[in-house]
Order: C-alpha cells, then sequence, then structure tokens
C-alpha cells in the first residue's frame, strides 16, 4: 500500500480518543494485554510494519490475518504515535460496501474486552468516530488498502454470534 496513504490514515486518529480521558484506565487497558493464553495483538496494514516497528515489539506471521497476515505483539504499553491503525480504531471495525464506501461499528472481538460497548457507539467521541471512518476511508482509496479492509472484515465476521 502507498506509504502516503497510511501516513494520512494515521495522521487523521494521531490526536483523537474514542473519550475524552484515559479509556484504559477503566479497564486496566483489556485490549493491550494478551489473553490467558499469552496470545494477542493486532493486524497490520499492508506497509505498517515499517512505520510502526522498532524493537518495541514483535511482528509475527497470522496465518488466520488478511492482507499479508502479519500481526504486531506487544507487552501493553506503546507510544501512542506507534500505534498500528488497528489499535487506533478500537473498540472500532470498517465495513465496507460494493461501492466501496466505508462506515464503521464496534468489532465484535471488543465484546468481552472493553466496557466502552455497553453505552453503544453514542458512547463514543464523535470526532473519534468520523476520524476513525475518515481514516479508512483513506485506506479504502488505495486497491490493496480496500482488498485489505474487506478481507479484515471476512476475518473479523467469523467471531460474530448467530443463531
Amino acid at each position: 500500500m502507498d506509504r502516503a496513504i497510511l501516513e494520512r490514515a494515521r495522521a487523521l486518529l494521531s490526536d483523537v480518543t474514542p473519550m475524552n480521558r484515559d479509556c484504559g484506565r477503566i479497564c486496566g487497558a483489556a485490549c493491550c494485554r494478551p489473553d490467558e493464553e499469552g496470545k494477542g495483538g493486532v493486524f497490520l496494514f499492508p506497509g505498517e510494519e515499517a512505520l510502526v516497528g522498532g524493537g518495541w515489539a514483535s511482528v509475527e506471521p497470522a496465518p488466520d490475518g488478511p492482507g499479508e497476515g502479519r500481526m504486531l505483539v506487544c507487552d501493553g504499553s506503546c507510544e501512542r504515535a506507534r500505534r498500528p491503525l488497528g489499535c487506533m480504531i478500537f473498540p472500532l471495525t470498517p465495513e465496507v460496501n460494493a461501492e466501496g464506501v466505508v462506515s464503521m461499528r464496534f468489532d465484535v472481538r471488543a465484546r468481552p474486552l472493553c466496557p466502552l460497548m455497553r453505552n453503544g457507539l453514542m458512547g463514543l467521541r464523535a470526532d473519534f468516530r468520523e476520524a476513525a471512518r475518515q481514516a479508512m476511508q483513506t485506506i479504502a482509496s488505495d486497491p490493496e488498502g480496500l482488498a485489505f479492509l474487506r478481507a479484515w472484515e471476512a476475518v473479523e465476521r467469523r467471531y460474530e454470534f448467530r443463531l
């Protein structure tokens, strides 16, 4: 993916967070900790490894992941500027319609982790929701980015619960 597109998407999210305060203090940064099996991490967008790497975390294969199938695994603490896009948009996830227009919804994988889920989308800052949507629409403007978002959506849909 074009590096300038990744940088533009990241810039849209650089100064906005889900809440006015640090939401990680509410849940003990649950989204940043590995699970009981010591697994965890976030999928990397194509080309993102070069923007977030640097020894503070490891990049590992994610065979079930979208795109290049790479994920960043960390110890749960980082500088906001170095976070992957997947962390910056959490607890949201993109949905892409047939025309390539992006909307955002809660990531079903966030349900057991994120206390913000119980308040619905209105519990998140409006500027955060819009910045996340704009960032993902920026990613979708690149053909490789659009393919990645569609693959990400397919992976995330595997976690949905339906009767």
